[in-house]
């Protein structure tokens, strides 16, 4: 459910600064999480919730990104870590009108927020407040609360939430005024933005009872561990490999609970003291190679016995054990289970290993339907989801391999659940009778009557399928997007094993996407006609879908068919507007048993993927278009200039139809050679244009003789006098190559990084000016510059250097160190170096561009 390893720092934009240890011996908040978390706390506890979340908007202000989740495991929210500020959901609602937002139960939340219900299911009331700074709104904050409480009124509801917010933004605003310039042009506030994972911050919880203490040291100031051998063995370290860094302490932690460790210091340098701050370490691994953890706890406090600073001294206490209440569990006639708030289990009784026919070390530290194979079913990890978000009791039948019915009633809480099991008599009917979500008094038995025959493992009911479905197709765009959409929503939402999605081109049929087939077993079916005897193209040319219970139908209805190893089959048309699209192959391990609902929900299924896959095609062809166009905008081949070699790359951003506005260019002039680089605001057609209309404008005032600074004036002006309502930023330099000698003019853009002959690398500190477009009037500063024989000097955008999770001066410092650690005569090879970390990201916000020239190098192979 969720990842092992703590995601690193860089991962998260939280506009830091790298003001950590600084911000920390003040008492002043040095992370975002460290702003938010008190009064998301404060909140959780003032309306009695259970959880409590705060979003951020991302750096583009087109998403709400999860920055602190409370009282909730991070793995039931993933699918909502990010969300679109124009998406029909609460919490983008109330962002957008900078309204409170109050849904006391779940059938407040289906008629306002269908598609949010869609994929949570699941009875509990929710709040929703803005959250400023500077009056620019920045976030929300959402408070979950359990609908089996007694109601709240909205007005009291309206009033915790605003105070809440109230403190939040004054923290916030006290916050911006420590951090970096806005990323974002326009931004009132600087720094209140998030890109990165987020961070679980724990709810109060009493201390646990001590099995295992070991002693800790811990110079704040050196930021330096020393530890015992018995902190060495909680921790999972070996003395001899262990250098005492923070680091390496933090690496054992689960990604969770890093927030109590590094809270521990804050405590610890504000107040002198750390009192039971909890969080969970890495235990030895298990057979299997999985992920285990151990919980532990800090008692610390600072001694001033550290010549240079503060010394934290105090026992990291094992708190797994509770031998007392073990004991009484293992006195229970009933199975007994405790598991943490991620699912994992922390405890067992021997009654409940024996029931679910497992040993003790197989289970603890796992999620117990990973381990115990007939529990491998979406169905009962929902009832997990069930009962924590609602957080109420839930109860459910499931049958053992042995054919034993078992009854489970699961207990939740905010810091995890307890559960039993016990045997019980078979239901009536041929469904158990408690569905996801179905909910049980303590103590109260699961019902038992007569023996029915075998049946498939209940689900969740066909119409959350169909439109959780559309709610994922509506965020899928291109058809690589459509289809891994399909696939991970199908073979687990019907318990399928394998999925092929084929398209129509030419009247033949054509593989698009496959999961779960044996190597090579698809390739004798790629290409064939409309005409062939093959189920998958009748179910496209009679547009019915067909249904096969067992390899025998699907023999006798195709003789001769190849099979692999499945043994239910469902072929399924994919229409769109009436126009076929192509099929959908589901195929099942285990004979089958098609209901008339899932064949109605396959059906409708089948439509929706069918629609969502037509428009991703229609818009893979406009990417392919607006790709050609970008590429026809962009010089395909440099000018050659004595005494120097220029080299250029382009890469387009990753999202939306990935074009953008960067450009550069190598223009002779009469006194030499211009460089220029320049990148117009946004990624559509019209920012690749107003791009073309200023390269066009550059090149021929450049051309004509100008100096730098009316080149830039002029194209200045020209930008203003276009009503593009586009702005753009830009870096000139006109080098003569017969002296070095060079003149800048930087418009708004990232400084230009220089490398001298001896190896050394920097920024070059250019007087700027404002961006293009913004003042028709504007003057621009000239700085003149020499460049020595076998310098290389860079020119770039932001797009290279702006990565998610760090700051751009983080960006510009990594693309400086591989600018003087990369040792090479070619200059094409040095500019692959430069923009392989940007190549391989998967993820772009925004198109790079770069432009080197090697200064007295002479032209090699590269």
């Amino acid at each position: 459910m969720e990842e092992a390893a703590a995601a690193p720092d860089g991962e998260r934009r939280a506009g830091t600064g790298g003001r950590g240890a600084e911000d920390i011996r003040t008492g002043e908040p040095a992370r975002i999480e460290d702003v938010l978390a008190e009064p998301a706390l404060a909140a959780v506890r003032d309306l009695d919730g259970y959880g409590g979340l705060v979003y951020l908007r991302s750096p583009d202000r087109r998403s709400l990104v999860l920055c602190v989740v409370t009282g909730v495991p991070r793995s039931l929210l993933k699918s909502w870590w990010r969300v679109p500020v124009g998406g029909a959901l609460p919490m983008a609602e109330s962002y957008r009108r900078r309204e409170s937002l109050w849904l006391p139960d779940e059938r407040a939340t289906m008629l306002r927020f269908p598609q949010f219900t869609a994929a949570l299911p699941y009875p509990f009331a929710s709040g929703y407040h803005p959250v400023s700074a500077g009056g620019e709104a920045v976030g929300v904050l959402v408070v979950l609360r359990s609908a089996s409480l007694e109601p709240m009124a909205a007005e009291d509801v309206g009033f915790a939430l605003r105070g809440a917010g109230r403190t939040m933004e004054q923290r916030l605003t006290a916050y911006a005024r420590r951090v970096p310039a806005p990323a974002h042009p326009g931004a009132v506030v600087r720094g209140i933005e998030y890109d990165g994972q987020p961070v679980s911050v724990r709810l109060p919880t009493p201390p646990a009872r001590t099995v295992q203490v070991g002693g800790i040291e811990w110079d704040l100031d050196a930021d330096r561990w020393s530890v015992d051998d018995d902190a060495l063995g909680l921790l999972g370290l070996d003395a001899s490999g262990f250098g005492g860094t923070t680091a390496e302490v933090e690496a054992r932690v689960c990604p969770d609970d890093l927030y109590e460790l590094r809270a521990s210091r804050r405590d610890a340098l504000t107040t002198g003291f750390v009192r039971a701050r909890h969080f969970r370490v890495l235990d030895e691994p298990a057979e299997d190679g999985q992920v285990r953890y151990r919980p532990v706890e800090l008692w610390a406090h600072v001694v001033r016995s550290v010549p240079a600073g503060r010394l934290l001294t105090g026992a990291l206490v094992d708190v797994a054990g509770a031998a007392g209440a073990a004991e009484a569990a293992e006195r229970l006639p009933d199975g007994l289970f405790s598991l943490d708030q991620d699912g994992r289990v922390s405890f067992a009784n021997r009654r409940c290993l024996e029931l679910l026919g497992c040993e003790r070390k197989q289970l603890l530290g796992h999620y117990p339907w990973q381990v115990i194979t007939w529990l491998h079913d979406p169905a009962y990890e929902d009832r997990y989801r069930a009962a924590m978000l609602s957080q109420q009791p839930v109860s459910y039948l499931v049958r053992d391999p042995h054919g034993s019915w078992l009854g489970f009633v699961l207990y939740p809480g905010v810091h995890g659940l307890t559960g039993r099991v016990f045997r019980t008599a078979p239901p009536t009917g041929t469904e158990p009778p408690a569905a996801a979500g179905a909910t049980a008094r303590e103590g109260e038995a699961v019902p038992a009557t007569a023996a029915p025959e075998p049946v498939a493992p209940a689900r969740a009911g066909a119409l959350y399928h169909v439109v959780q479905m559309a709610s994922v197709l509506t965020e899928a765009v291109t058809v690589e997007d459509v289809c891994r959409a399909v696939s991970e929503q199908l073979l687990p939402a019907f318990g399928a094993q394998e999925l092929a999605l084929y398209a129509v081109s030419d009247g033949r049929m054509y593989l698009l996407w496959e999961s779960g087939y044996p190597e090579g077993f698809l390739d004798p079916f790629e290409g064939v006609p409309l005409d062939t005897q093959l189920p998958g193209v009748h179910a496209l040319t009679t547009r019915f879908p067909l249904f096969f219970e067992s390899p025998e139908a699907l023999s006798n209805a195709y003789p001769g068919i190849a099979l692999d190893r499945m043994n239910s089959w469902s072929f399924l048309p994919l229409i769109a507007s009436g126009h076929p699209v192509g099929s959908c192959i589901l195929g099942w391990a285990d004979r089958h048993r098609f209901t008339p609902d899932e064949r109605s929900a396959l059906t409708a299924l089948s439509g929706l993927a069918a629609q969502a896959l037509e428009r991703a095609r229609l818009y893979d062809a406009e990417s392919a278009v607006a790709r050609g166009l970008q590429e026809g905008l962009l010089p395909h081949r440099l000018p050659a200039i004595d005494g120097m070699l220029a080299a250029g790359r382009y890469l387009p951003g990753t999202q939306g139809m990935a074009i953008g506005g960067d450009w550069y260019d190598v223009i002779k002039t009469g006194r030499g050679v211009a460089l220029v680089i320049g990148d117009v605001e946004g990624h559509s057609v019209g920012a690749a244009a107003v791009m073309g209309q200023l390269r066009s404008a550059v090149h021929a005032f450049a051309a004509s003789g100008r100096p730098p600074q009316e080149v830039i004036t002029h194209t200045n002006r020209l930008l203003s006098e276009l009503e593009a309502d586009a702005i753009a930023t830009c870096c000139y330099i006109e080098l003569d190559p017969r002296t070095g000698r060079a003149l800048a003019v930087r418009a708004g853009h990232p400084p230009p990084l220089l490398r001298h002959p001896d190896g050394r690398a920097e920024a070059l500190d250019l007087v700027g000016g404002v961006m293009l477009g913004v003042q028709p009037e504007a003057v621009y500063p000239v700085t003149a510059l020499t460049l020595t024989p076998g310098s290389v000097l860079a020119l770039y955008t932001d797009g290279l250097v702006e990565m998610p999770g760090s700051d751009i001066e983080t960006g510009i410092e990594a693309v400086r160190g591989c600018l003087a650690d990369t040792r090479t005569d070619s200059v094409e090879q040095l500019a692959d170096q430069l923009i392989k970390a940007a190549h391989r990201a998967e993820d772009r916000l925004d198109d790079v561009a770069l432009l080197l020239t090697a200064y007295g190098w002479e032209a090699g192979p590269g």
